[in-house]
């Protein structure tokens, strides 16, 4: 065993109303696991085990940094997780919430003292609408539509059903059918409000933050330890002392190396707790995004400054997807199919890469060499990402091109930029990134120079299509052959030009599904589909 074993510390969590020590536990045993063998609450289902269907849908409270920013209910961010691939010590320090507190959330006495118990206005509304046949999926859904329930009521609002599906596009259900359930997310404000005594939850989790234990600590009970550093420099030192230990962040990937792969990970260093990792702030000429921080975050931060990004955005994976996992996490990870490279690269983003007190920067697609394969050093990290500000003021685009339109796996993903001459028609600069079309995401170099220089015209567009056979020899496989592949590739660049061409450009809202959805959704519910 590990001399370190004698520093192994409980973790620490708010639960069912009260702060929970959990001592001696495995650091990849997941909170799906614990929830349901360790404090038996069982309305938390196991489906996929892989953060794809959403039957473990909980929802996870930090201490919001900014008690009035948005999202912030009562001192608190809450945000969906999906419990089967969250690592149960990256709870210390948070609330956890199941479909069981919306039953201690309606229980009262009666003048007997006896218990009383109503359903949540989450829950009687998927009763009133019958939103649940079998009702394996629904504590899933519920969960998720508490969230929403929470976050609308805060903010005194109401979504729009097309919110609704957004919300739940983590969630799977094969009986009922969505109808009815987004029925029962709009029926749930009709209802009398029951609203989260969030007093006690940030009491506590205050006190937590105060106890003066040192978490930087290794955590588990083998010799398989857990780290959990609190600053940068503490993740720095650490990393370079420990440099074949995983890091972890979301777990969204990582997850399932333990659930599908039954791999032993070894040392854990994770960088959920270090505060400067999730920095995202514009600096000089530059967004900077850290590594730390969340794909909904990132992405709400690029959108904000490029709106024709949001597609690529709510497609990407889902919410609960999205709040765990980190953009830092994605560009790291590699994956030829991951959907953050591409886009960031059509903007010339630059990765920040960290050894001790070190700091070097590149060029996105130069830390990618091959398959899986990158420039990280032995005890380096990726610190953070760095957009100029300039290629943001470019025409932009974005296209994910998979089977499921919500919560898929991309055949391929494109990230465009294009920038005309002032005045003329002329290509001035242009950024052509696609992922799933080669062993890495990468620009299509012979395609770029093909338009460079040319007249924005068909002909030019007809030119870089041929160019791009040059660039790309895709694969075949379950997802898409390699001529379809191609072809869709190609007639992406196409659909670049006709929504930036200088006569007559397409709008984004006659491209975009997004701008037909909800008028479908509309007339779908008044014919009763």
């Amino acid at each position: 065993m590990s001399t370190e074993r004698n520093n192994i510390q409980p973790v620490r969590f708010f639960h069912r109303g009260k702060i929970v020590d959990v001592s001696g536990v495995h650091p990849t045993r997941s909170v799906l696991d614990w929830l349901r063998e360790d404090a038996h609450c069982t309305g938390t289902k196991e489906g996929c085990n892989e953060g794809d269907c959403g039957a473990c849908t909980v929802v996870i409270g930090e201490l919001a940094t900014d008690a009035n920013a948005p999202g912030a209910i009562g001192g608190l961010q809450l945000q969906t997780v999906n419990a089967c691939i969250q690592f149960l010590p990256t709870l210390h320090g948070k609330a956890l919430f199941t479909v069981e507190d919306l039953k201690a959330q309606c229980t009262t006495q009666d003048t007997r003292k006896h218990a009383v118990h109503t359903l949540h206005p989450v829950q009687q509304a998927m009763v009133d609408c019958h939103g649940s046949q079998c009702g394996f999926c629904t504590p899933g859904f519920v969960m998720s539509l508490w969230s929403t329930y929470e976050h609308h009521q805060a903010g005194g609002t109401q979504p729009t059903r097309q919110q609704l599906a957004d919300d739940l596009s983590g969630n799977l259900c094969r009986c009922t059918g969505y109808r009815p359930i987004l029925d029962a997310g709009q029926r749930m404000f009709d209802l009398p409000a029951v609203r989260l005594d969030t007093k006690p939850v940030v009491a506590a989790l205050t006190a937590l933050q105060n106890d003066g234990l040192d978490y930087a600590a290794p955590l588990g009970a083998r010799i398989d330890h857990f780290h959990a550093p609190k600053t940068l420099a503490q993740l720095a030192a650490l990393r370079e002392q420990k440099p074949r230990a995983q890091l972890l962040a979301g777990s969204t990937d990582v997850g399932l190396w333990v659930n599908k792969q039954f791999r032993d990970l070894g040392d854990i260093i994770y960088v959920g707790d270090v505060a400067e990792m999730k920095t995202i702030e514009t600096r000089a000429d530059e967004l900077y995004i850290g590594a730390g921080a969340s794909l909904e975050s990132a992405f709400e931060a690029l959108v904000q400054r490029v709106p024709s990004l949001e597609d690529v955005w709510l497609r990407f994976a889902s919410p609960p997807i999205r709040h765990a996992g980190t953009m830092g996490g994605n560009v790291a990870n590699g994956s030829p199919i991951g959907d953050s490279p591409p886009v960031l690269m059509s903007l010339d983003t630059e990765i920040e890469l960290r050894r001790g007190d070190v700091v070097r920067r590149m060029p996105l697609p130069d830390f990618y060499i091959d398959y899986m394969k990158n420039q990280l050093q032995p005890g380096e990290f990726v610190q953070g990402l760095a957009i100029p500000l300039a290629a943001m003021r470019r025409q932009v685009r974005a296209y994910k091109i998979s089977k499921r339109f919500d919560c898929d796996i991309s055949a391929l993903c494109a990230g465009f930029a294009i920038e005309l001459e002032a005045g003329s028609d002329t290509v001035k600069a242009v950024r052509l990134a696609f992922g799933g079309m080669a062993a890495t995401v990468k620009h299509a170099a012979g395609a770029e120079a093909a338009l460079v220089g040319k007249p924005w015209t068909q002909a030019s567009v007809a030119t870089a299509k041929l160019a791009l056979a040059q660039d790309f020899k895709p694969l075949s496989d379950m997802r898409a052959s390699a001529d379809y592949r191609l072809q869709v590739a190609q007639n992406l660049i196409q659909r670049l030009w006709l929504e930036t061409r200088t006569e007559d450009a397409l709008s984004l809202e006659e491209t975009s599904v997004w701008s037909v959805m909800p008028h479908a959704a509309a007339k779908a519910a008044a014919e009763g589909v």
